[in-house]
């Protein structure tokens, strides 16, 4: 089973940090990230199965350079998967 896991924090670099973070933590996948405000908010997507989407999620938000906001959702609706697909198909 696939599950989606998200990080909100301020900053482009604090983001990469994070998604470093998550990539080496667990067998997750990056699928997209959403920049808002120039860039000062950004959201980092993740997948894999629910088990390594919360380790990565919960380590990458533990271990952040800056305050965040994390979600892990285990079982996406089909109008929750094809929301973060519109956002990853903006940088195909």
């Amino acid at each position: 089973m696939k599950s989606l896991g998200f990080i909100e924090i301020p900053s482009v670099t604090a983001a990469i940090e994070a998604l470093d973070t998550m990539c080496k933590t667990a067998d997750v996948e990056f699928v997209t990230w959403e920049r808002k405000l120039g860039g000062r908010l950004v959201t980092i997507v993740v997948r894999g199965d629910v088990a390594a989407v919360t380790e990565a999620v919960e380590s990458a938000a533990s271990k952040a350079m800056k305050p965040c906001v994390h979600a892990v959702i285990p079982n996406p609706h089909e109008e929750t998967l094809r929301m973060v697909e519109i956002s990853a198909n903006k940088f195909n």
